[in-house]
């Protein structure tokens, strides 16, 4: 199938020059995949892949010494890439595969357009447009991949066994690009021959590597809509060989005639929440990003969401079935899952090959404190709880707000907008005391040096017993967070220790 399109696709100078080296070197050029289906999507993009049938390393070095752009040459793979003018573009020569049913990795052999197009993973992102003189910009589609995008369809080009069994990870991409491309306006779906075939080929999944399906789940959890690709993965049968503790949450336990929530749908209703409320945040610039640049902290207004705020989200309830208790007098009852799940977290990330540094700690934090806000709602919002709050969430609190925001779920609409007009009470609470008392970024303002000298002692315990007792004065209200106030205090809680400033000749 073969058709011109005039819609103005290919109207950036770039495909115009790479058509013209293309001519000289006497091969042919392609723009191909995620482009192409974006385009017709009215979706921006900034990454363009190019097939070339013959060296896609060749044709790039002599594109970048025409437009004087640095090539990015990456032989393992056949691969150049260059940046043009704010946009990237990727090069390589057309190719086709075959695989041993042990590993995911390709038997690369040099081929034709068509097969380059046969090795693709969907029939969307299969289309080609050609960058040749005589049929410039036309669409090059053998398997239907426009009326597929049409339709709102994600189909394999060939059998969907072949395609999922020679590379499984292509299973993941086929549920992230059915999350990833839904809109209000249009649903894709995974055709039901390539679903039943997720569900024969799933035990291919532990050939891969962690790495490579975080890389997709991390994906599927920015969208606006998180949860679709996690019911596909549970529905699938893949959930159980990616995050079999999410997996757990499933089912309602009934004791006396009482059930507790669904904990998998309330995960996921919460994910949602987060993303809905993390996108509308972003869009009027209220969430705020703290980096590290020259060994000084920044503050940065975020523009892009916060994959690891939708890890909070997704893992927040996690050890909910490992606390689950029925108690005749109160129901069924999670005491302590907050904790138990921020103690689970190092191990989760740990076992899915994922960053144990500060990203793994704010999830944790996230984790163990989301329901710290809650209590509040219920509770009677005193000064000296949300400057605890505020103390041990430091710069993480508006997200840890958001994520407890969005963990107010019930089939009572009343409960729920009671729960949120409270909420509103808190947030108002933490921006009053943290403008009085500023404890989000909370220095003792008595440091152990500063004991060691007025005392005269080496360093011991009663240091800490020192520093952590003015802490605490600050934190229940009982001083001002000023040097002057915590230095009396000290002296006087040191006094009562039998311990007195030395005196200096």
């Amino acid at each position: 199938m073969s058709a011109t399109i005039t819609q103005g696709f290919l109207d950036h100078k770039i495909f115009s020059i790479v058509s013209e080296v293309a001519a000289e070197k006497g091969v042919r050029a392609f723009v191909i995949g995620g482009y192409v289906r974006d385009c017709f999507l009215g979706r921006p993009s900034k990454d363009i892949d190019i097939v070339v049938e013959g060296s896609g390393i060749e044709l790039a070095e002599a594109v970048g010494e025409r437009v004087r752009s640095n090539v990015s040459v990456f032989r393992n793979f056949g691969t150049a890439m260059l940046r043009y003018h704010g946009i990237e573009v990727e090069f390589v020569g057309a190719r086709k595969e075959s695989y041993r049913r042990e590993s995911r990795k390709p038997i690369v052999e040099d081929g034709t357009l068509e097969d380059d197009q046969l090795r693709r993973d969907f029939t969307i992102n299969a289309m080609a447009f050609s960058l040749q003189k005589e049929d410039f910009g036309a669409l090059v589609d053998p398997f239907g991949g426009i009326r597929d995008l049409a339709s709102g369809i994600i189909r394999t080009p060939l059998d969907p066994d072949t395609t999922y069994s020679d590379d499984p990870l292509r299973m993941v991409r086929a549920i992230r690009f059915a999350t990833k491309l839904t809109t209000d306006e249009q649903a894709f779906t995974i055709v039901p021959e390539s679903l039943e075939s997720i569900r024969r080929n799933r035990s291919r999944m532990e050939i891969l590597s962690k790495e490579r399906i975080v890389e997709e789940l991390n994906k599927i959890l920015v969208t606006p809509k998180p949860s679709i690709g996690f019911r596909l993965l549970d529905e699938t049968g893949l959930l159980e060989y990616i995050l079999p503790q999410l997996e757990k949450l499933k089912g309602v336990e009934t004791v006396e005639g009482k059930g507790h929530k669904e904990n998998f749908s309330h995960t996921l209703e919460v994910l949602d929440n987060v993303a809905a409320a993390e996108i509308q945040a972003i869009a009027e610039g209220r969430l705020k990003d703290y980096i590290f640049e020259d060994g000084e902290e920044v503050e940065k207004v975020r523009t892009a969401p916060n994959v690891w705020l939708r890890w909070a989200a997704l893992l927040h309830d996690i050890a909910k079935p490992a606390t689950k208790r029925y108690d005749p007098a109160l129901g069924w009852t999670f005491h302590g899952h907050e904790v138990v799940g921020a103690r689970w977290i190092p191990k989760i990330f740990q076992s899915m090959k994922m960053p144990l540094n500060e990203k793994m700690k704010y999830v944790q934090k996230l984790v163990g404190l989301h329901l710290r806000p809650i209590a509040l709602v219920t509770e009677e919002v005193t000064d000296s709880a949300v400057r605890r709050l505020l103390f041990d969430a430091g710069n993480d609190i508006d997200d840890l707000m958001l994520l407890c925001n969005a963990d107010i779920t019930s089939k009572n609409p009343r409960k729920v907008a009671r729960l949120h007009a409270n909420f509103e009470l808190v947030k108002a609470k933490l921006v009053e005391v943290e403008a009085k008392d500023a404890i989000r970024n909370f220095k003792n303002p008595i440091t152990g040096d500063y004991v060691m000298e007025l005392f005269g002692i080496e360093p011991c315990n009663t240091i800490g017993i020192l520093k952590e007792a003015v802490k605490n004065a600050i934190l229940d209200g009982e001083i001002e967070n000023t040097f002057e106030a915590a230095d009396a205090y000290m002296r006087r809680h040191a006094a009562s220790l039998g311990l007195y400033p030395v005196s200096k000749s």
